[in-house]
C-alpha cells in the first residue's frame, strides 16, 4: 500500500484539485473515476501514472490501456513531463486491441494461433462473408437473404455483447430472424476460413486475449502487469470487461476512468452497463467523482446538466466551473434547413470577426447527411472547411489496393488479399481470378513453395491489357521479397508497388494523381516502423482517419471550419459550436429509439455535443423539411426541438429566424414560399 502522506507537492500534484488528487493518490485496489465532460480525466490519469513510477512501480508492469494509439501517446508523453523519467516510456500503452494483438504475438501458440497472422479490418470482415454468402448459395435465394454487412454486424454484434445468436437477432435485428439458422451456417464457415488462412479479426482479437488468460499461459500474462489503468471504460464491451476482471480479478490494481453520461457507442457494442455496475462488481472499489469542468462558461454547463439530469441511468453529478459568466447557450428555431445553413455561415463568419479562428469553430450534426445543406452554403461563401465522420482513410479503394499488395507479401494465404490484387490487373474479373489463383495454389504444390513465389516466377496467358501491368507486379513484388537479411523497410516497399499501381490507377479510378499522393503520405507513415507486419497490424488496429493525419498538423496560416457527426466529436473541444437539426426525429434519431436503451443513450448523445463547446454554444432547430418521396414535387413536413431540450428551456435563450410577426402576432413566410403554390402542385401529380 502506498503512503499517501506527501510531504509537499511533487509535479505530479501540482494544479489538481482536491477530487482529482484523491484519484491520483489512491493507493491499491479497484479505482472507478466518474470524470464529467471537461473535468481533467486525462491530466489526472498522467499524474496517477506518473506518480506510481515515481514511487516505484515498474514502468513495464504497468498497462495504460485506451481507445486510439495517439490517446495513450499524449497521456504518457504527459506522464513523462511530470516526472522527468524516460523510463515512462516503457509502459504498455494502446488500445485493447494493439494489446491483444502484441500479447498474441508472444503467446498465441497458447491459444491455437499460428505465427504470422494477419488482423482483417471490418470492410475485409464483410467482404469475406459476401464471399462465404455467395459460396453457400444464399446470395441466390428466392427470399431477400441478408447484405453482408448486415451480416457481419449480426456477428460482431453477437460476439462483443456476448449474447447468443437467437437472442442478438430478435433484439436487435427482428427483420432477419428467419435467416438465424443460415447466419450460424455463415458464422461457421467464417470462423473456419480465417483459420485455413491464418487472418483473425477485431473481435477474435478480444476473444483470444480472453481465452489466453483462461489459458495455462493465463498466469503468466497475469504476472505482467501491477496496475492497470483503463481510459473511456463507458465505452467498454463486454469481452473487455470479461478480460480486466479476469487480468486483475476483483481485489486487484484496476483504475478505470469515464463517464456514464458520454456512452455513446452502443453500435459498436458497447455497454454502459460496465461502468454503471462496475461498484457492484467490485465490492470494494473506490468511487472518486469529478465534476469541476474546466471547459466551458457556467452558462453552457447549465444547458448541458438540465439536458442530462432527465436520464433515470446515471451517476449523480453535476458539473461546476469557475470561469466566468458567458453568454447564454441560443436555441434558434430557424423555417428550414436553407435558412438553418445561411444562418450557421452568417454566425461563423461573425465569430470569425469577433477574433475566433474557424478551426476554432464546429459546426456538429447527428448523421453525415445533416450537414449536406451546410456544405453548399459554406462553398457558395467561400469558406473552407474539413468534414469528420465520414469514409475513413483506410476504407478508400485505392488504399485498400496498396494494403493488399502487403498484405500478400506478409501473409501468403490471406485469400481477401489476393482477390483484390489479381482484381487490380486489367482485364481479370472474379471468374478469372478464381482459375488464377487456383492455377497458382497448383503451381506452389508441385514446387513447394507458397501462392506468392509461384505468382513471381509462373507465366500466365493473360489479355494484352494485363501483360505490362502483370509483369510490373511480378517484378515489383520480387523486390519487396527479397533475403531476409536485405528485405527493404514498409516504406521502400511502399515505394517499390507505386509504380504497379500508377499503371492500374489510371484505367480504375478517374483521379489517379490525388490517390498516388495519398500512398505517398502513407509511405511517409511507414518509414515510422521497421518491419512491413508491425505496419500493417497497427494502421489496421488505429487507422488515421485522413490524409490530413499523415500530413501531420497544418500550417499555421491554414484556416477551416471543423464539421462532423457527434459520434467522432468525443473528446473534442471548440470555443464555438454550432448543434444543427436538433429537432425531434433527428435527435432523437427515429432509427434508434426502437434499440433497448436506445433513446438513453440518444439523450447522452446530445450531451456530448453540448458539452464540447467552451464559450459559445447555438442549438438550431429547422421548423420546416422537406423530403422527395415518391414523386418529383417537393412535399414538407413540419418539426418540433428534440424532447431532450425541455428540461433545459430556461438555460437557453430562444431565438426564430426566417420568420416574420404580422401586428396582429400571425406568423408569416418570410422566404418566399407560396403556400397556394405547394397546395396546386399536390394536385398536378
Amino acid at each position: 500500500m502506498f503512503d499517501a502522506s506527501i510531504p509537499e507537492d511533487p509535479a505530479w500534484l501540482d494544479g489538481l484539485n482536491d477530487r482529482q488528487r484523491e484519484a491520483v493518490l489512491h493507493g491499491d485496489g479497484p479505482l472507478l473515476v466518474i470524470a464529467g465532460a471537461g473535468s481533467g480525466k486525462t491530466r489526472t490519469l498522467a499524474s496517477r501514472v506518473a506518480r506510481l513510477v515515481a514511487e516505484g512501480v515498474p514502468a513495464d508492469r504497468i498497462l495504460l490501456l485506451t481507445f486510439t494509439r495517439r490517446a495513450a501517446a499524449e497521456m504518457l508523453r504527459r506522464s513523462s513531463a511530470l516526472i522527468s523519467d524516460r523510463s515512462v516510456g516503457k509502459v504498455w500503452g494502446g488500445t485493447f486491441h494493439a494489446v491483444a494483438n502484441r500479447l498474441l504475438r508472444k503467446y498465441g501458440s497458447a491459444v491455437g494461433l499460428q505465427d504470422g497472422f494477419t488482423v482483417i479490418d471490418q470492410s475485409d470482415v464483410a467482404s469475406l462473408f459476401g464471399m462465404i454468402r455467395t459460396e453457400l448459395g444464399f446470395s441466390g435465394s428466392k427470399q431477400r437473404f441478408p447484405k453482408k454487412e448486415t451480416i457481419a454486424a449480426v456477428y460482431s454484434r453477437t460476439v462483443n455483447a456476448r449474447t447468443p445468436l437467437t437472442e442478438t437477432v430478435e433484439k436487435r435485428f427482428p427483420w432477419v430472424v428467419d435467416h438465424v439458422d443460415a447466419l450460424r451456417e455463415i458464422f461457421r464457415t467464417y470462423t473456419t476460413r480465417k483459420k485455413e488462412h491464418n487472418v483473425v479479426d477485431y473481435d477474435d482479437l478480444l476473444l483470444y486475449w480472453n481465452a489466453l488468460l483462461d489459458s495455462p499461459a493465463g498466469g503468466t500474462v497475469r504476472s505482467l502487469f501491477d496496475h492497470v489503468l483503463v481510459d473511456e471504460y463507458q465505452d467498454t464491451n463486454r469481452s473487455q470487461a470479461e478480460i480486466l476482471r479476469s487480468l486483475c480479478g476483483l481485489e486487484g490494481n484496476l483504475t478505470v476512468v469515464g463517464d456514464d453520461a458520454q456512452a455513446i457507442y452502443s453500435f459498436r457494442g458497447a455497454t454502459v452497463e460496465n461502468i454503471l455496475e462496475f461498484p457492484a462488481a467490485y465490492e470494494n472499489a473506490t468511487v472518486v467523482t469529478l465534476e469541476q469542468n474546466y471547459r466551458s462558461t457556467p452558462q453552457i454547463l447549465n444547458a448541458a446538466n438540465a439536458v442530462i439530469e432527465a436520464s433515470p441511468e446515471t451517476f449523480q453529478k453535476e458539473l461546476w466551473t469557475e470561469r466566468a459568466a458567458g453568454r447564454m447557450p441560443g436555441l434558434i428555431t430557424c423555417f428550414d434547413e436553407s435558412a438553418q445553413a445561411e444562418l450557421v455561415a452568417d454566425r461563423v463568419l461573425d465569430h470569425r470577426e469577433a477574433g475566433i479562428p474557424l478551426r476554432d469553430q464546429a459546426v456538429l450534426f447527428r448523421t453525415g447527411h445533416h450537414s449536406a445543406g451546410l456544405e453548399i452554403e459554406l462553398s457558395r461563401r467561400n469558406i473552407p472547411f474539413v468534414k469528420y465522420g465520414g469514409l475513413r482513410f483506410l476504407e478508400a479503394a485505392h488504399v485498400k489496393d496498396l494494403l493488399a499488395l502487403l498484405r500478400i507479401l506478409d501473409n501468403p494465404k490471406d485469400e481477401l488479399a489476393w482477390d483484390r490484387v489479381i482484381q487490380m490487373i486489367p482485364g481479370i474479373g472474379p471468374a478469372t481470378t478464381r482459375k488464377l489463383v487456383d492455377h497458382l495454389d497448383r503451381e506452389a504444390s508441385e514446387a513447394g513453395s507458397d501462392r506468392l513465389i509461384a505468382l513471381t516466377t509462373a507465366r500466365f496467358p493473360v489479355v494484352s491489357e494485363a501483360r505490362e501491368p502483370l509483369a510490373e507486379l511480378q517484378a515489383a513484388l520480387t523486390d519487396c521479397r527479397a533475403s531476409a537479411s536485405s528485405e527493404p523497410g514498409p516504406a521502400e516497399q511502399i515505394e517499390r508497388l507505386i509504380p504497379f499501381c500508377a499503371l492500374v490507377f489510371d484505367r480504375s479510378y478517374d483521379d489517379s494523381g490525388a490517390r498516388l499522393a495519398d500512398l505517398q503520405h502513407l509511405a511517409g507513415l511507414a518509414s515510422e516502423y521497421g518491419t512491413r507486419s508491425r505496419f500493417l497490424t497497427e494502421i489496421t488496429l488505429d487507422p488515421p482517419a485522413s490524409t490530413s493525419d499523415l500530413a501531420g498538423p497544418p500550417h499555421l496560416d491554414d484556416d477551416y471550419l471543423i464539421l462532423s457527426t457527434i459520434h467522432s466529436a468525443k473528446g473534442g473541444e471548440w470555443r464555438t459550436v454550432f448543434v444543427i437539426h436538433a429537432a425531434d426525429g433527428n435527435i432523437p434519431s427515429d432509427m434508434a429509439i426502437s434499440d433497448p436503451g436506445g433513446l438513453e443513450e440518444e439523450r447522452r448523445l446530445l450531451y456530448v455535443a453540448l458539452t464540447r463547446a467552451k464559450d459559445h454554444l447555438h442549438v438550431t432547430v429547422p421548423q420546416r423539411f422537406y423530403h422527395k418521396r415518391f414523386s418529383a414535387s417537393r412535399e414538407h413536413s413540419y418539426a418540433l426541438p428534440s424532447r431532450f431540450l425541455d428540461p433545459a428551456m430556461e438555460q437557453f435563450d430562444e431565438i426564430t429566424v426566417g420568420i416574420a410577426q404580422h401586428s396582429d402576432g400571425v406568423e408569416t413566410l418570410a422566404s418566399g414560399e407560396d403556400p397556394v403554390a405547394d397546395v396546386l402542385e399536390d394536385l398536378w401529380r
